[in-house]
């Protein structure tokens, strides 16, 4: 299955240059924290330009700063008229829509509620569609001028990745022919100070598998994608989701949550006709399966902090193991809150 177009905006730039040029000279988007009327002592991935930004007349009902980095995000790599393109193959009946979010428009609820007037929400913020989870992807579905199935998915961290799953899907049981999947989230004050309540926020620019990290540093970032059938330069071959309890907003000390999602027994393949492995991707042991040995050895602490495990190859894929079902009429457990999701891309 073959992504077929994509781009990302974040606190380096707008489209995939400005990302290719930072990561290629290690640059970071982390200023110090001027976000807010009364900022934490943290550093933030903040994108320039948000509140200048005005959406179309035709749009502006949707504004909030959320949207218009959706927009901001849109309008970069060529990526909308990539849609309008395949929107005219298809039908705007035959594409999805399917965006991870954490907090949506939260931002603009913020907003709304410093500015009651008799405890009620100004006239200009009764727009009850924009205050809610779903205003996301309702903005994006108007934006792109699609007419088909339209999913939000808010599973923390793991929202981006779990769209590019729904949308295999809905492509492989034919309900549609193509998807555009991404997630936008951006910075407000239930974001800021709900992680500084968990005591997960570093008052200094973040350090990943540095052996001395002190917390994360949030931001915000709008990406997307155009799913369609077939080969390309950049395929979609498996994934991998999972869920493992352990607690609302931490995952298991071991990684198992991460473990599972990586296992060779439950990521599924999405390649229509995967290449014979070639000789450096023989192994005695399936490369999913490395992948997940890698996830334990890092989770464990068993590498030294400042090294990674390489990337594995992807040969094979095997089908995906069902991990968790709803039953009609039955009791579900819903302390599972804490997700993993894993992507296996290749390019040909």
């Amino acid at each position: 299955m073959q992504i077929s177009a994509f781009t990302a905006t974040s606190a380096v730039g707008v489209g995939k240059t400005a990302l290719a040029d930072a990561l290629a000279h290690s640059r970071s988007g982390l200023r110090a924290n001027d976000f807010g009327a009364s900022p934490l002592a943290t550093w933030i991935g903040r994108v320039d330009g948000l509140e200048a930004l005005r959406l179309p007349e035709e749009l502006a009902a949707w504004d909030c700063r959320n949207n218009r980095l959706a927009w901001l995000g849109l309008q970069a790599d060529g990526f909308m008229e990539a849609v309008a393109a395949a929107r005219k193959r298809y039908g705007p009946t035959r594409i999805a829509l399917i965006l991870g979010t954490s907090t949506s428009s939260i931002g603009e609820t913020e907003l709304a509620y410093t500015q009651l007037v008799d405890g009620a929400f100004p006239a200009d913020q009764r727009r009850p569609e924009v205050h809610t989870p779903h205003s996301l992807s309702l903005f994006v579905q108007q934006a792109l001028g699609l007419e088909g199935p339209a999913e939000t998915i808010s599973t923390a961290c793991s929202s981006s990745a779990k769209v590019f799953a729904s949308a295999e899907r809905l492509i492989r049981l034919g309900l549609v022919d193509a998807a555009v999947v991404g997630g936008v989230d951006t910075l407000c004050g239930s974001v800021l100070f709900g992680f500084n309540s968990l005591e997960l926020v570093s008052p200094e620019p973040c350090r990943p598998f540095d052996a001395a990290r002190n917390g994360i540093s949030l931001g915000e970032a709008a990406g997307f994608a155009l799913v369609e059938r077939g080969r390309g330069a950049l395929e979609l071959l498996g994934y991998g989701e999972a869920s493992d309890a352990h607690h609302m907003s931490t995952p298991h000390p071991e990684g198992l949550g991460a473990e599972k999602a990586l296992d060779d027994q439950a990521v599924e393949s999405v390649s229509p006709a995967p290449r014979p492995p070639s000789a450096s991707r023989r192994a005695r042991r399936p490369a999913t399966a490395r992948v997940a040995g890698a996830a334990r050895c890092t989770s464990r602490r068993q590498r030294p902090a400042s090294t990674m495990p390489a990337a594995p190859s992807v040969w094979p894929v095997k089908p995906l193991v069902e991990l968790a079902c709803v039953v009609p009429g039955k009791r579900c457990d819903t302390r599972a809150p804490s997700t993993s999701s894993f992507l296996v891309l290749a390019v040909p």
